[in-house]
């Protein structure tokens, strides 16, 4: 007779605990998270005190070692001086930000960097023939065609070969970039339990590695702007925390274009990510701040910074991560006066977002 045999259900103990990979990974989304190494640590303590990650023969102490001696982390010549990234790390969560942003959208089917419809002098070596003219360099002689031209003009006998019989490859001119990033670290990016600095910092470091990487001669260069606005380095941006700031736009934006004034190449763009309105301004040494609505003053002079952005030829990308209306009306605003482009993503968007149109504005020549 057949039928079921029914016992009390035993669950099964857990095979293997995290390694040192995988603890790994979860300590550097903490550490974006929280900009600070020895928060993380107590953060990953936590954790495994609440969902035994570690096993008997591995715990966060072992962890803490490795890192140590990996040389993940280093700790700074001082008297009980705290725990800071190496180089080493700082350039594994650029790669794996990378990854995690954009690794998963769709490859382009056009190749190359920084490509565009024009030949000219470039680095890189194209497909198409043209005759030889002067100036052309001896590298891009194609010489089988150009054998075949001088037999075909002037006979197999005595061999003869012409300026008209030379055949060259074409170059593919490259264009460079030069990009500033602005990241708006105001108190509402963690208003209403909700991070939205963490994903900002992911899309900047996955970008400067994508740029490091596959663009080399492009420039990138990052803002952040609160009550104020000054400019951070690649290393920094890990450690990035939002502070009781209010959100000057002038001043982020008027810093950019210094920035941008600077560089030579004709490629300019300024990345805008925020979740807010603009509400304060400098003058002189006071600030005037309103957090009540879209204050008339902050706003005229924030729609001239963007009028003036745009007789530079410099557009500004916006990157609204809040679904606000009135802010919304806001950024178009902002976004005709400027001539330039919005977006209105979530934060699981941002990324995809960012690329798309970092790869667009790469492409033209303003």
């Amino acid at each position: 007779m057949t039928g079921h045999l029914f016992t009390a259900y035993l669950s099964e103990t857990k095979a293997t605990s995290a390694g040192f990979d995988q603890l790994l990974k979860i300590f550097e989304q903490l550490m974006l998270a929280s900009g600070d190494p020895a928060q993380a640590m107590t953060w990953l303590s936590e954790l495994d005190s609440r969902y035994k990650l570690t096993g008997d023969q591995y715990g966060i102490g072992d962890f803490f070692n490795d890192l140590l001696e990996k040389g993940y982390l280093q700790q700074k010549e001082t008297p009980g001086g705290s725990f800071t990234l190496s180089p080493k790390m700082e350039q594994n969560i650029r790669r794996n930000a990378l990854e995690e942003i954009f690794g998963k959208l769709r490859r382009s089917k056009k190749g190359g960097n920084h490509s565009t419809p024009f030949s000219g002098a470039g680095d890189e070596l194209g497909s198409d023939l043209r005759h030889y003219e002067f100036g052309d360099s001896l590298d891009q002689i194609a010489m089988q065609e150009s054998v075949k031209n001088a037999l075909a003009n002037h006979g197999t006998g005595d061999f003869t070969l012409m300026e008209s019989d030379l055949q060259v490859v074409t170059k593919e001119q490259k264009s460079s970039t030069a990009t500033v990033v602005m990241i708006d670290i105001s108190h509402s990016m963690i208003l209403y339990g909700e991070d939205r600095i963490t994903p900002a910092k992911k899309v900047a470091l996955a970008l400067s590695e994508l740029i490091r990487t596959r663009y080399p001669k492009d420039s990138l260069d990052f803002i952040v702007f609160g009550n104020d606005a000054w400019e951070i380095q690649l290393k920094d941006l890990p450690y990035l925390q939002v502070g009781p700031y209010h959100t000057n736009t002038v001043a982020g934006l008027e810093l950019a274009m210094d920035l941008l004034r600077r560089k030579k190449t004709r490629n300019k763009q300024i990345f805008m990510i925020t979740d807010g309105k603009p509400t304060c301004l400098k003058e002189g040494i006071r600030y005037y701040k309103n957090a009540f609505g879209l204050d008339r003053k902050i706003l005229n002079k924030t729609l001239t910074i963007a009028s003036q952005c745009r007789r530079l030829d410099i557009p500004v990308t916006t990157f609204m991560i809040a679904s606000d209306p009135y802010l919304q009306q806001f950024v178009r605003t902002f976004t005709r006066v400027n001539n330039g482009r919005a977006y209105y993503s979530n934060l699981d968007g941002l990324g995809g977002f960012v690329l798309e149109d970092f790869q667009r504005n790469r492409r033209k020549t303003l």
